[in-house]
């Protein structure tokens, strides 16, 4: 079944981009990602990657049946502290342009203003995942902020800090940023339909680099939106039926 208005939706788009990222030839490889609670284009993204033929492991902590963590999270940090966990997604309620991510909330400790959800583990998951991919739709001077209020998973850190890796990009849903840790900045990538390199840089509230030609994130081809669309979907309709049916225009059989 088609989505409601024929075209490619955002989101739609946006898994792909985030599985191109999984899948950079020029970052390390991924064997095993772990996608949080309540994110179903990263976990759409994750299973394009498996449905296109990717041999990886996916552990989705909000799958209803078949999530292999029996203890909740305390398994993800075991295993994430073992260097078993490659990948993993992280959002915030601020994000700075040195991928730095709050989720407390806003104004003074202990976040005085508006409230986000809670860091819980994302400080060590952030330090010990050789790879994290910051994903929120969002985009806007509130959310992508020249510095966090409260940080609580640093994007960068001193050298004597023990740390596997740090951000390796920034998708929004405007535009895909690259990370370069050595110089705690981003680089803008591409950016999505509709959007420029000025209507980019009036809505984020950090500098960024930008190289010469910016070019404009690419739709998913038909193989993957046929993916997306059927065996991705079809995966995802126990857990994000909603999500499903808004998106894919599928809903579970009754």
């Amino acid at each position: 079944m088609s989505p409601p208005d024929g075209g490619v939706q955002p989101e739609e788009r946006l898994a792909t981009a985030l599985a191109r990222l999984i899948l950079d030839p020029s970052a390390p490889p991924v064997r095993h990602i772990a996608v949080g609670a309540a994110s179903p284009i990263p976990a759409a993204a994750c299973w394009l990657v498996a449905k296109s033929g990717h041999s990886v492991r996916l552990s989705l902590l909000h799958k209803r049946s078949g999530n292999p963590f029996t203890e909740g999270s305390r398994e993800l940090f075991d295993l994430t502290g073992q260097g078993r966990i490659d990948l993993f997604f992280l959002g915030g309620g601020q994000i700075d342009g040195r991928a730095n991510i709050n989720l407390i909330g806003t104004g003074e400790w202990p976040g005085q203003g508006v409230r986000f959800p809670g860091s819980f583990g994302s400080a060590f998951m952030y330090l010990m995942t050789p790879r994290t991919i910051l994903f929120r739709e969002e985009h806007s001077p509130r959310v992508l902020v020249q510095k966090v209020d409260i940080v609580s998973a640093a994007g960068v850190t001193p050298p004597e800090v023990f740390r596997r890796g740090t951000a390796q990009a920034l998708v929004t849903g405007r535009c895909v940023f690259r990370f370069n840790p050595d110089r705690a900045r981003f680089t803008l990538e591409s950016v999505h339909p509709g959007e420029s390199v000025e209507s980019i840089r009036s809505q984020t509230g950090f500098d960024f680099d930008v190289p010469e030609a910016v070019p404009a994130t690419p739709d998913p081809t038909p193989d993957e939106l046929a993916l997306l669309r059927g065996p991705v979907c079809e995966e995802m309709l126990e857990t994000y039926p909603e999500f499903c049916a808004r998106v894919f225009g599928q809903k579970a059989a009754a």
